[in-house]
């Protein structure tokens, strides 16, 4: 990437039309830009390759919706998962239903958004849904994200 000295082979001899004459070695002023564009390519492989394992990894079959993904922001986003067999987690930590409320608000105390994601298998009751997002709720998150796969059913377009 730095400039490179390039010898002339005519020694003394006059070139151009100005009749100047100019030394032995003459530095070139073109930019290299071939190791950048591997540099680039290496870490758009990296990131490609990173970006699928930086989900939360608690396994759960989620809902198919037709609903839009929403937008990141900058701090990492709490996710709270509802497992098939009804377990509670935060993050990755399985938490015991009577503890759920005073972690999170504690959590929400550390946090500057009150931004929080909600993750449930499909085959969690409707009940048991909305009971933890009370409790999600009433710990210091008021802004609910429910998690869902694309691609689901849609409802009929209207008509008229």
């Amino acid at each position: 990437m730095g400039a490179s000295v390039q010898q002339s082979g005519g020694g003394g001899q006059r070139r151009g039309r100005g009749g100047r004459r100019r030394g032995k070695h003459q530095a070139v002023s073109e930019i290299n830009v071939t190791p950048f564009v591997d540099v680039m390519l290496v870490l758009l492989i990296i990131f490609m390759v990173s970006a699928p394992l930086l989900t939360v990894g608690v396994p759960v079959n989620l809902p198919e919706t037709a609903a839009e993904a929403l937008p990141v922001e900058n701090e990492e986003p709490l996710t709270v998962t509802l497992t098939a067999e009804g377990a509670i987690m935060i993050q990755t930590t399985e938490t015991p239903s009577a503890e759920l409320l005073p972690k999170l608000r504690a959590i929400a105390t550390e946090r500057a958004s009150d931004k929080i994601f909600l993750r449930a298998d499909g085959a969690i009751p409707y009940a048991q849904v909305m009971q933890v997002m009370g409790a999600l709720n009433a710990g210091g998150f008021r802004n609910i994200g429910l998690v869902t796969d694309t691609g689901g059913p849609r409802l009929p377009e209207d008509d008229g």
